[in-house]
This record gives structure tokens, sequence and C-alpha cells, in this order.
């Protein structure tokens, strides 16, 4: 019976709230504008961040997901130690035969050495162009796939042949208006040197703005004569995911014997890993997604205020009508629930239309700028939620006032 009670205030609280602010809509639309541009705020940034969190990621792992690189040079360092990596010595095809013959662990093994260089075609010319030193097993460690021809074989590099494969944007600047078909097995100069064209690279994208496209790859027996047999290069090694962690340190152990690392010396190398870069990523955004939370709970708290404000202008209006209903029997709680309703209500309509109008504001950055925009339904529903929790706590003063009215008091009020 108390059950059915309850239910029935609480519907008929609804209703009347309902009416009320049917009833005042220019003074509920101006109660509900704090409440619209707080979470609007709020999701809006949420949305950019989070979409900006898996546009990195999805970057991140096209360089290979399951994969250390073992360089002199650390991806992220500190100014100071900038002289000390500067001073190691360069990593070579010693550590790399190495780490192939030894490593138990490693699925994929390939060199990384670049430079900048003219690749030119009848006519066509095109400047600092990245040309790649590598080998067969590239395509394992750091991804991507053949478009169109092959890839590098073991040969190539047994070999030292003058073939290349082609990022995609070189091949449509250097051969424009050709049939990818037509360009396997053409020549291009590359530092005035000739090669023939083997393949074709699938397009990739961008990573941090710079194209992933914008390159051309090589044997690395033929890259070091070229461009320098003392230039340092980048091992990726390719490992189970399960094994990423055993397969660092074994590396660590056969990098220290190579390089005749003492015993008590610290390793002159580094071997980086993706999750570095992820997480200082994570950092930064954090530190974004802390200002946006900020920002929204500010606005949400003046909304509140304001919600708090126009309810006790509303309890003033109507002390007589809650005098004649606690005069007809109401008790308190309903008195109470009807204004906690009505001020959730005006703070979840705000909460609803600044979610929406959020998702659109990031919509649309999405669709002028390159940052992406994705909300998750988490994000949304905390929106919603959050914002009838503060129309139900600023709401409260406002309803205890009208439940504790003195009924006497309120029939005498005009």
């Amino acid at each position: 019976m108390i059950g059915a009670r309850s239910t029935a205030e609480l519907v008929e609280g609804v209703r009347l709230a309902a009416v009320t602010l049917a009833q005042n809509r220019l003074r509920s639309f101006l109660t509900t504008l704090g409440m619209v541009i707080g979470v609007m705020t709020g999701i809006a940034i949420v949305a950019i961040i989070q979409g900006l969190n898996t546009s990195f990621e999805a970057q991140v792992a096209t360089f290979g997901a399951n994969t250390l690189y073992i360089s002199k040079w650390k991806w992220l360092s500190l100014s100071d130690d900038w002289w000390k990596m500067r001073n190691r010595k360069s990593i070579g095809k010693a550590e790399l035969l190495a780490i192939g013959r030894e490593s138990m662990l490693a699925t994929a093994v390939a060199p990384q050495s670049r430079a900048f260089a003219t690749v030119s075609h009848e006519g066509v010319e095109l400047t600092s162009v990245q040309v790649n030193g590598t080998d067969w097993q590239y395509l394992e460690t750091a991804g991507g796939t053949v478009a169109y021809g092959r890839f590098l074989v073991e040969s190539d590099t047994a070999l030292a042949r003058p073939v290349v494969v082609l990022g995609a944007d070189v091949a449509d600047q250097v051969f424009p208006a050709t049939l990818p078909q037509k360009i396997i097995g053409d020549e291009v100069a590359i530092a005035g040197r000739r090669f023939r064209i083997i393949g074709l690279m699938q397009r990739r994208g961008a990573f941090l703005g710079d194209s992933l496209d914008a390159n051309v790859l090589m044997p690395y027996s033929t890259f070091s004569p070229m461009f320098g047999s003392r230039r340092s290069w980048s091992i990726a090694v390719a490992g189970a995911p399960t094994t990423l962690r055993a397969l660092e340190d074994e590396l660590t152990g056969i990098l220290r014997r190579v390089r005749a690392v003492p015993h008590e010396a610290e390793d002159d190398f580094s071997i980086n890993r993706q999750e570095q870069l992820l997480k200082v990523y994570q950092q930064l955004t954090g530190a974004l997604y802390a200002v946006a939370v900020g920002v929204g709970l500010i606005t949400l708290i003046v909304g509140g205020i304001g919600i708090m404000n126009i309810m006790l202008v509303a309890v003033h209006e109507r002390t007589r009508e809650i005098g004649i209903r606690r005069a007809l029997g109401a008790r308190r709680r309903t008195i109470l629930f009807q204004f906690i309703i009505e001020s959730a209500i005006v703070a979840a309509v705000g909460g609803g239309v600044g979610t929406f109008l959020g998702l659109g504001v990031a919509q649309l950055v999405a669709l002028v700028s390159p940052l992406a925009a994705a909300a998750t339904g988490s994000a949304v529903l905390l929106g919603f939620g959050f914002s009838a929790l503060v129309g139900v706590v600023f709401g409260s003063f406002p309803a205890w006032r009208a439940a504790n009215l003195d009924p006497v008091e309120a029939l005498r009020y005009e």
C-alpha cells in the first residue's frame, strides 16, 4: 500500500512539475540555459579528446603493435640526456646479425635507416623524400601492405639490388596520371642513381601531421653505400604480445654483450615501445580532461545556483497553493517531492539539450578540422545524469522550505 501511494505521489509530482514548467516557458528556458552551456561544453571537449585518443592509438598501432625499436636515442627523454645519447656508439649490422642469430623470442627483425634525397622521373622531381634502408621483414615489424607488385625479398638484400618500393604519395607525385600497374618495372632516379620499381605501398595516412606515404624503401645493403655506412640504425624487433617483456630482457642481454657494455655500466642503447608514446599522450590529454571537468563543474554549479534561485521564487509565488494543499491533507513529503522533481526535470532537460548540442559541436569540429570526435555512451549518460543530480541537490533547499511552510500562515499569504 505504501509503495502504491509513493508511486502515485511520484507520478502526480511529475505531472504538476510538467504543468508548472509549461506555464512558465520563458523562465524555464532561462533556468535551463546555464545547465545547457555547462553540459554542452563538457560533452564537446570530452568527445574531442576521446576522438583524439582513439585516432592517436590507431596511428601508433601502424608502427607495429607488438614491436620494440632499438636505437641509440630514446623516443622521449629529458633535455640533459641528449648529450649522453649523442655520444653513444652507433647501432648497426653487428647488432642486427646478433639479434637475428641469438634471439629466441623475436618473430621478425628489420633494420631501419633513413636519409632524405631527391627522387625524379622524366622531368618530374620530388625533393626531400625520405629514403628508408630496410629488408624483407619490414612489413612484419612496422606494418603496412603492398598494393601493387611485391616487397623486398631476401635476395634483394643479399645482392644489394638497385630496387625500391614507393610510398603512395611518392608514386602519385612522381608518376601523375599513371596507372599503378604501369609504374611497376619502371625506373626512378634517387640521388642521381637509377632504381627499378618493384612495388607500391598501400596508403597508410599520417601520424602527428606527417605523411606515412612520402617515402621510398630499398635494401639496407644498397642504402648504406649511398648514404653512409656510419649512419646509426634503428632495429625493429617484433614478438608475440605475451612475450614482449621477456623479449625486451632478452634483447638487453644480447645488445650488452655485442656492444661490450661493462657489467657495472648502464645500457648505451634504448629499447623503445609504443606504450611510451601512449603514456605521455594520455598524461597530456588527462590534463585536458581535468580542465574540461573543471569548466563543466563550474558552469553546472552556476546553473545549479540559478535553479535554486528560480525555485525559491516559485515557492514564494505558490505559497498560498501550498497552504491549500496542506490544509486538504497533503503531506510534507509530497510537497518536498514535487519541488525536487520539478528542479530535477529542469536540470535534466538542460542536461539533455546540452548533451545533444555538445555532440553536435564535436561533430562540427570534426567536419571542419583534422580533429576527431567520438563520445562514448558513458560520457553522455554522465552528462545527463550529473545534470539531474545537480537539480536534485540545488532544488533540495527550496523544496525543504516549501514542505516546512506553516499551513495557517501560507493560507493567509496574498
